[in-house]
């Protein structure tokens, strides 16, 4: 195994996809960014829909996802709201254009096509081992560096079954089937006794 090339793969089939991106995009006026930004608000939970949390997931200053979010609220593709409880809290929440803009051009075509490919054919290359190895490469590095996990609802420490419903341990507030198939700000994975 050699980490540069590992990394230097990573790299390239980043700047690939990034490329492909910016391409679509450049229509829309938008930059890879803000697409990630509006990607993120399509997969976060009601919890974790805020500047601060879109700051910590893309692992920007605050400064540049201010801006980001301008641009994404001038274009149409996200609103700003006011929590309803604590009006300091400003919810991101994408519009209906945000949405199709997200279908229209996620996932990458160039990837998508390089999965389906090798799916039903006798490659090497298997697709689901590759999610699942990038996964828990992902988790390792979190886990070195102190990141929040972002995980989905189900996999928390806090997401508890309550009355045939689900609540969240954290907040003490019910989730909808919506909430616990989404990502949270807060998540702490579930740790094995041992």
């Amino acid at each position: 195994m050699d980490i540069i090339i590992i990394q230097q793969l990573l790299e390239r089939i980043s700047n690939m996809i990034r490329t492909e991106m910016r391409t679509e995009l450049i229509g829309h006026g938008l930059q890879p960014v803000q697409f990630e930004a509006l990607y993120y608000l399509s997969i976060c939970n009601r919890f974790s829909n805020t500047p601060k949390a879109v700051t910590e997931f893309l692992g920007l200053t605050k400064g540049t996802v201010s801006q980001t979010i301008k641009v994404l609220e001038i274009k149409g593709y996200v609103e700003k709201i006011a929590d309803r409880n604590d009006k300091r809290i400003i919810h991101l929440i994408m519009t209906k254009k945000g949405r199709q803009l997200l279908s229209d051009y996620f996932p990458s075509e160039k990837l998508l096509a390089a999965c389906s490919d090798s799916e039903g054919r006798n490659t090497e290359f298997d697709p689901a081992l590759l999610q699942q190895q990038l996964t828990l490469l992902l988790a390792s590095i979190q886990k070195q560096h102190q990141y929040r996990s972002f995980g989905v609802c189900t996999s928390c420490k806090y997401h508890l079954n309550s009355n045939g419903g689900y609540v969240c341990g954290l907040t003490q507030l019910p989730l909808t089937a919506d909430d616990i198939t989404l990502i949270c700000v807060e998540h702490q994975p579930v740790t094995k006794d041992k």
